[in-house]
């Protein structure tokens, strides 16, 4: 599913017209992007949650060349599904 047909999706089971939908997307994307750039963590009970996680610098190989290089340190965006969640998918 993509972002168009999520929008379509929500519109459609919260009777929302698409605009609607898709401010209440825009909204929920901005407001989660902040909040895990402040280093905050974001828990939807049931669903999941979206933390940031710092990985550490490593080393890596070249696929082309085969030399060794060193991967910088980043953070990370990490997803957890919560235990609803995961039931229905099964």
């Amino acid at each position: 599913m993509n972002k168009a047909e999520l929008i379509d999706a929500i519109a459609s089971d919260a009777n929302l017209t698409k605009a609607d939908a898709k401010r209440a997307l825009d909204a929920f994307i901005g407001a989660t992007t902040k909040a895990l750039k402040k280093g905050d963590r974001v828990a939807l009970v049931g669903f999941g949650s979206f933390s940031v996680s710092k990985r550490e610098a490593r080393k890596g190989r070249n696929p082309q060349s085969g030399m060794v290089i060193t991967i910088p340190a980043k953070k990370v965006v990490k997803f957890k599904a919560g235990a609803e969640l995961a039931d229905m998918v099964k």
